[in-house]
């Protein structure tokens, strides 16, 4: 298994998708958690899901693992999570510090270059949730309907 592989812990539902120890957290490999999760519960229920939900629900994981990375010192954890109607993803990071949405013009009026990935998610996501870490940072949590 490669370190770029997501798979289910044992005893799991396999709907449950967590990063191995030595897992690579970029964005991309968070997609593909997510696209495996999903796939996983249309298998097992034989229910499509809504491709524009599972749009959606792709890029609230990008945005969130970006997020973490770029604004969060990294990331320190990763889990997807199909409940219901929903697939959730939370990431964790390093940082305490809340996210916060920025005006698109800085105060020359120039239009920013970044700042819109908070507001995406919060957009996209019917539930958000930031949740402090008893170890210090924090874990975001998005849920975004797909089915």
């Amino acid at each position: 298994m490669s370190a770029q592989q997501w798979t289910a812990p044992e005893g799991e539902p396999a709907d449950q998708v967590r990063p191995g120890p030595s897992a690579v957290c970029r964005p991309a490999d968070v997609r593909r958690a997510v696209r495996q999760a999903v796939a996983c519960r249309c298998r097992a229920t034989g229910t499509p899901c809504d491709e524009e939900g599972l749009s959606d629900a792709l890029l609230v994981a990008s945005e969130l693992t970006t997020n973490a990375i770029l604004h969060g010192g990294g990331v320190t954890g990763v889990d997807v999570d199909v409940v219901g109607h929903e697939v959730r993803v939370s990431v964790s990071d390093r940082s305490d510090r809340l996210p916060v949405i920025v005006a698109p013009d800085d105060e020359q009026g120039r239009r920013r270059t970044g700042g819109r990935g908070w507001p995406i998610v919060c957009r996209l996501a019917c539930d958000v949730r930031v949740a402090d870490l008893p170890m210090g940072g924090k874990r975001i949590t998005a849920a975004v309907p797909v089915f």
